[in-house]
């Protein structure tokens, strides 16, 4: 009886093993699958004159997540929303890639609270070193660095920029070579400082020059969108603001409070852009901009960044992206809009990255015109790092 109850739970110990090893392996591809999906599949196929006009364009997105899940981006991959080989299909010339470094369990729009994560679940899963487990700061540089060794080892097809001189560099290789591609870092919610000044200059030597204040929680910084208090900016997050400045770390308002945008607006003295989001004029949602604070952004020489989620534009269609647009830009001026996909941030798109002409095309159908259609799909972001970039 003894050997018997042995050998059983040798063997419920080994199916316990195999079960957690599969979790492992398989649930966080799994639900990268089903979160960052798409209402059509790839192929994309736009009219002749869409595609020759989208060909000829600098395409630019000004947020994606795609850091936070384990794919090597240099390949294409079958889930998701963005890697290297789909960029070039997409003829994007500038991708942001964003760090999440922490989100609250039962997220939603309205009202969260700082006090659950679940970034650290995610981490363990997917095999992170083991320093990012606790340290929130830790994630964001260990996201840094999937992106330098990305570029790397691309030999040439991805480039990290990080200063004027480089994004000068970059440009004159894509006007003779149209296959390269480039990254910059930036921040979903300055929580990864951990309250301590010093770590912008720590995230800056990593890499990052695009920072937004918060994320779906209050932070030490000030008031997110989807927080509790929906405050201002605290002294510390005055101290942020000003240090940004400093080092030429463009300041992103995508999920802050309305008092945190007006605090940062009241501050600034360089383009402060809104990465991803909607307008309240399409889309009456929580975390989307007012006319005033489209004004105002527009009035730094910033740009907003409009995405491709139902929450962002109350839609999941290219005609949906294209309103909301064409809606900020008559708030904004055409020189102060742009794209901010949200690609790979648990959204469901009209497509991915590969599929980026499906909005020159439906800009051409409702009789845009192509010089402006320029400035929309790239042209605007193009100006904000020329002028923003330490070095420029």
């Amino acid at each position: 009886m003894r050997k018997r109850f042995i050998q059983v739970s040798g063997c419920l110990f080994t199916l316990a093993l195999i079960g957690v090893l599969a979790a492992f392996m398989f649930v966080p591809p799994v639900f990268d699958y089903l979160n960052n999906a798409v209402v059509r599949p790839a192929p994309f196929t736009p009219n002749a004159d869409a595609k020759t006009l989208h060909d000829s364009l600098f395409v630019a997105d000004l947020h994606s997540d795609s850091l936070l899940w384990n794919r090597d981006l240099l390949i294409e991959n079958a889930r998701g929303h963005v890697d290297v080989p789909r960029l070039m299909k997409g003829n994007v010339a500038l991708q942001a890639f964003t760090v999440v470094t922490k989100t609250p369990k039962n997220m939603n729009y309205e009202n969260n609270t700082g006090d659950t994560d679940n970034i650290t679940t995610l981490a363990i899963m997917q095999r992170w070193p083991k320093r990012t487990y606790s340290s929130l700061l830790e994630r964001a540089l260990y996201q840094a660095e999937k992106l330098h060794d990305m570029a790397d080892r691309s030999k040439g097809a991805l480039t990290l920029i990080t200063s004027g001189p480089e994004f000068d560099t970059f440009l004159n290789r894509r006007n003779t070579d149209r296959t390269v591609v480039a990254g910059f870092l930036g921040i979903e919610g300055l929580h990864c400082a951990e309250g301590q000044l010093d770590n912008i200059d720590v995230l800056y030597s990593a890499g990052f020059r695009m920072m937004g204040i918060t994320h779906f929680f209050d932070n030490e910084l000030g008031g997110s969108a989807h927080g509790v208090s929906k405050g201002g900016l605290t002294p510390f997050g005055r101290d942020c603001v000003k240090r940004m400045e400093e080092l030429h770390i463009i300041i992103d308002v995508a999920h802050a409070s309305p008092a945190v945008i007006d605090d940062v607006l009241a501050m600034a003295t360089r383009p402060v852009v809104m990465s991803h989001g909607g307008v309240k004029g399409t889309c009456n949602k929580t975390r989307n901009l007012s006319d005033d604070h489209v004004r105002r952004i527009a009035a730094t020489g910033g740009v907003i960044g409009i995405g491709y989620w139902e929450e962002a534009i109350c839609g999941t269609d290219v005609q949906a992206i294209v309103a909301a647009i064409r809606y900020a830009v008559s708030i904004a001026g055409i020189d102060h809009v742009g794209l901010g996909s949200d690609f790979d941030g648990v959204i469901t798109a009209p497509f991915d990255t590969s599929g980026l002409a499906e909005i020159t095309q439906e800009l051409q159908n409702q009789g845009v015109p192509d010089v402006d259609i320029a400035k929309i799909m790239g042209g605007n972001t193009l100006r904000v790092l020329r002028e923003c970039l330490p070095g420029s």
